[in-house]
């Protein structure tokens, strides 16, 4: 009997070695997160957990007792990415997304909706929170710029 081969993914010990960015609520870095995340989970073999394939060659035999095999790895394989999803967020934005029983890619596309629905009120946020930007609120010009 041949032995089972490991996937990539199951070896990856600590997601923040691969993607040093904590996602937050308050920050502009999603594109970068989103970036870094979809590198690694596209060395690792996983990227069709976030972003859903167009195919339908899944590999999945016809089998009755294969396909249930293959179905308990995919989950298995979609908790890992849940997980490395988890560890690089806020605490807040973690609180706001979480949702019993969801997919990597369910909660992939919240965080996406959370970051891309509010990119224009940002934009005015933050457009005014410069124009009202006074020197004297610095101690040196370094600083202010």
């Amino acid at each position: 009997m041949a032995a089972a081969r490991l996937h990539p993914a199951i070896t990856v010990s600590n997601i923040k070695n691969f993607v040093p960015i904590t996602l937050e609520l308050n920050t502009s870095h999603y594109s970068s997160w989103a970036e870094l995340f979809k590198i690694h989970c596209q060395a690792f073999d996983v990227l069709d957990h976030i972003i859903p394939t167009t195919d339908d060659s899944s590999g999945a035999s016809s089998a009755g007792q294969t396909q249930t095999t293959n179905i308990a790895y995919w989950i298995k394989l979609d908790a890992i990415v849940l997980s490395w999803i988890y560890v690089t967020l806020s605490n807040e934005l973690l609180i706001n997304i979480l949702t019993p029983g969801s997919t990597a890619q369910q909660t992939w596309k919240r965080i996406k909706a959370i970051f891309h629905d509010n990119q224009h009120s940002r934009a005015v946020h933050l457009a005014a929170k410069f124009a009202n930007t006074k020197l004297g609120s610095f101690p040196n010009m370094s600083a202010y710029c």
